[in-house]
């Protein structure tokens, strides 16, 4: 029996085509692995059922998750500082002709 991160109990095979993850009692502590795509919505949906119990094991996959999200900002930034020092050096070279 395996957890899903809403804490519901039951086989999860990978269905056809589908890359298993590791499941959280199966991540050493402190280890950050990728759970898979989340997709948001706008409106009026609840995010999280109200009846679901929220543990601990998908407490650690939510803070893996927000852990890949800052990671991927933090290079998203990098990439936005190296832009505009490339926009700023082109455009003081324009300046010169």
């Amino acid at each position: 029996m395996t957890r899903d991160f809403r804490g519901h109990q039951g086989p999860q095979p990978p269905k056809e085509g589908e890359i298993s993850t590791p499941q959280p009692e199966d991540v050493e502590e402190g280890e950050v692995y990728e759970e898979g795509e989340i997709v948001t919505t706008t409106g009026d949906v609840d995010v999280v059922e109200e009846e679901t119990h929220f543990t601990s094991a998908s407490a650690h996959v939510l803070i893996g998750e927000i852990m890949v999200c800052n990671r991927d900002l933090q290079k998203i930034k990098e990439d936005v500082n190296d832009v505009e020092k490339r926009l700023k050096n082109i455009i003081d070279v324009l300046g010169r002709i």
